[in-house]
């Protein structure tokens, strides 16, 4: 769709990337268009060409996908133009009086002879080159922004670079575009690459070698790194750039000499921190080392001693288990004591050993002191269940941290936490469960937040795979020997009595465990091909467990090592889809990339989006609260599909919707089968394992063990015993390099 027009009204500008509301003026009629567009003003000509949808509130609108800015040429669209206000100014009577006075050479006058805008009456000499250059400025912004989008950038970038560099932007393209990777969110290495690349930028310059070696730590963080050894961030970075060839070529010692001056201006910059860590030099980003070594700070100064007495809360403990008609055995009543005398404390145990009889414990002393409580997780599931189990609200850390979102755009993820040092939590005391979910950064924004003399909790399974985000905090803490740690271990009767806890506890150990199907909740189903492999999951969760464990078929969760591959997520998603949820003329559905969304799909939430609004509804379709936030793992089921309007409707637990536009599909996954690295905090009524040959850094102890302790009620492995058996001997966990631990031993000097 292609339409001319004058843009009569400017209803919304973002002036950092251009993303523009506005009416286009256009055959006596009026249309409302979205898009990013480069310093548009009231009054001026474009073309636009797009697409028109129904929003569901707004209305008939274009998205513009491309536009051009037509000068005027008529006395009538230059006048227009003059007079709209897009020249401070220059109101509607004097651009009639310069029209007036120069016809259709009105532009050239005033670009190239701006001193004759001063014969017209009412313009002084100051204003008519204050005129001229506002004119010749927009001219030449608009210049350098075509400039840029001819090396592929986007209208909404080329905004935020010219913004950022003005017209130092053609000096910044020729010499070095790598900064505007480190100036400019949005602007990535391999984007500036690419521009480099274009712009004849030698592969081998300095420029390009040091912002390959941040970007190489960046990348490393997204799979969990705190910091790299210096000799793998040197790997990293030539695999990165290509220069294998180059590195070989020269010089070993010539080569390391040039590193060292890379990294020294690196340091000098301040974007780097090399440090040595049981004699092994390590680089991090400086913000990582900076978060990391005030989170050791926060820990330290939270870790106060207080004076109990030893009689009265022993007594306390006495009419708590009285009451409850419970018995804490050794390991959960230091737990409840150490609890009253410090203020920080990690519990850890595997599952059945008694956390949340423990957590109760600890609660009701507090409460029966006066203290005021919270409860937080880093996940809705696990806040969820952390709820049920207290009988006290618990929320997300999120959400306890009270946090905003600032949106510049539509999907824009930037956000804030309202508690922080400046406005602490007011709390007594803070618990926090499923702590080893926790990463490094969201650790800080906690600790930021809680003031010295509150009492801290951790509670968590240190066995548990580590956060998908990174850092390894939990363990970090457990590690450095600092801090009080309670571990709990004895598992309890009623515990005792599930197969799932007692072969969790045996994987964790490396005992092998013999499949022969006399459990009740531990089941296996042995299978050769994974074909085979996913017509028996299909049949599992078709017919066979969801009477077994009374549940829906929608609440069996199967969990998979890996992404790729029949037995990934990807291709297992697509199977189990066929069946679970057959296409259907009654059905609307949404091809998005490689996935087809339909209504009845089970889908996740795969990224934090600060900026997604959600309510909650009654069964009769009544609001009753809203609230903003969708984060990454939240599973829900597609309700609407709207291929008009271009909007997906999803529910949510706890009955909440969320409406989706199709440009953030790239947020969603189906979710038939998930990785067990996305089941983390989250349990199901019955798990199934498909377990056939996969990589060893994959197929190992720690994954096994999160996956058996996600099931409430059975485990079902699917494939292959020997790969099984062999997981519970593979303790090679992918190792993630952070230095928490030492920061916080350091500390301890």
């Amino acid at each position: 769709m292609k339409l001319e027009g004058y843009v009569e009204r400017i209803l919304y500008a973002n002036e950092n990337n251009g993303y523009t509301v506005l009416e286009l003026a256009y055959d006596n009629k009026t249309m409302t268009c979205t898009g990013y567009f480069q310093l548009i003003s009231e009054g001026e000509y474009i073309e636009v060409e797009g697409k028109e949808v129904n929003h569901p509130i707004y209305g008939k609108q274009m998205v513009v996908d491309r536009y051009e800015v037509k000068q005027p040429s008529d006395v009538l669209s230059i006048t227009r133009y003059l007079g709209s206000g897009a020249i401070k100014g220059l109101k509607l009577i004097l651009a009639e009086r310069i029209v007036k006075a120069f016809g259709e050479e009105t532009f050239r006058i005033i670009e190239e002879e701006p001193e004759r805008l001063a014969e017209v009456r009412g313009i002084s000499m100051k204003k008519a080159i204050a005129i001229s250059e506002q004119i010749v400025e927009k001219k030449d912004m608009r210049a350098a922004m075509m400039f840029l989008q001819q090396y592929g950038i986007s209208v909404g970038l080329t905004v935020k670079i010219y913004n950022r560099y003005g017209q130092d932007v053609y000096n910044i393209l020729k010499n070095n575009p790598y900064q505007m990777a480190d100036d400019i969110p949005g602007v990535g290495f391999k984007v500036a690459d690419d521009i480099a690349k274009k712009t004849g930028i030698d592969v081998h310059s300095s420029f390009r070698i040091k912002s390959g070696m941040v970007y190489s730590l960046a990348q490393a963080a997204m799979q969990g790194h705190i910091y790299l050894p210096k000799e793998e961030l040197v790997r990293r970075t030539i695999s990165i750039l290509e220069l294998q060839e180059m590195w070989e070529d020269m010089d070993e010692s010539y080569n390391f000499d040039l590193l060292d001056t890379y990294f020294s201006d690196l340091i000098m910059d301040g974007k780097v921190v090399v440090k040595e860590i049981e004699g092994v030099s390590v680089v991090y980003l400086s913000t990582y080392y900076y978060t990391e070594l005030n989170v050791a700070r926060m820990l330290h100064d939270l870790n106060h001693t207080l004076v109990t007495d030893e009689e009265t809360t022993n007594l306390k403990i006495e009419a708590i288990q009285r009451k409850q008609d419970i018995h804490l055995d050794e390991r959960q009543r230091e737990a409840v004591v150490e609890a009253q005398s410090n203020g920080l404390l990690v519990i850890t145990g595997g599952p059945g050993t008694g956390k949340t009889t423990t957590i109760n414990t600890i609660i009701r002393m507090f409460a029966a002191d006066g203290l005021t409580i919270s409860l937080a997780a880093p996940t809705g599931r696990a806040a969820k269940r952390m709820s049920e189990a207290t009988g006290y609200e618990a929320q997300t850390i999120h959400r306890l941290l009270e946090l905003r979102g600032i949106a510049d755009e539509p999907g824009d993820d930037d956000a804030r936490f309202e508690r922080n040092e400046e406005n602490p939590l007011l709390s007594d005391v803070i618990i926090v469960d499923e702590m080893s979910m926790v990463d490094l950064f969201l650790m800080h924004s906690l600790l930021k937040a809680i003031p010295v003399g509150s009492r801290l909790i951790l509670v968590g399974d240190a066995n548990q795979l580590p956060s998908v985000g990174p850092g390894n905090v939990l363990k970090d803490i457990i590690d450095s020997e600092t801090f009080n740690v309670v571990k709990l271990d004895k598992i309890f009767r009623q515990a005792g009595e599930s197969d799932i806890v007692i072969n969790a506890h045996k994987i964790n150990k490396g005992e092998h465990i013999i499949l022969d199907n006399k459990s009740k909740d531990f089941l296996f189903i042995n299978r050769t091909t994974a074909m085979d492999v996913v017509n028996a999951t299909i049949g599992l969760i078709k017919t066979k467990l969801p009477g077994y464990v009374g549940a829906d078929e929608f609440d069996i969760q199967v969990l998979t090592p890996m992404r790729k591959g029949t037995l990934g997520v990807e291709g297992f998603n697509e199977e189990l889809q066929k069946y679970m949820n057959p296409p259907s003329d009654s059905k609307a559905e949404k091809k998005y990339g490689d996935t087809v969304f339909r209504v009845g799909d089970k889908v996740m939430q795969i990224k934090n989006n600060y900026q997604l609004e959600w309510e909650q509804r009654l069964p009769s379709g009544i609001c009753i609260e809203t609230g903003m936030g969708v984060f990454n793992g939240d599973i829900g089921i597609i309700r609407r599909i709207n291929n008009q309007s271009e909007l997906m409707e999803i529910e949510f637990e706890d009955d909440k919707y969320v409406i989706y536009s199709f440009k953030q599909l790239d947020e969603l996954e189906l979710a038939y089968s998930i990785t067990i690295h996305k089941s983390q905090g989250s349990e199901y009524p019955a798990v199934i394992l498909p377990l056939l040959a996969g990589s060893s850094f994959l197929m190992n102890r720690n994954l096994l063990y999160t996956a058996v302790t996600r099931a409430k009620k059975c485990v079902c492995i699917v494939g292959s015993n020997e790969t099984f058996q062999h997981m519970i001997d593979n303790e090679n966990q992918m190792k993630r390099y952070t230095g928490l631990k030492f920061q916080i031993q350091n500390f301890s000097l």
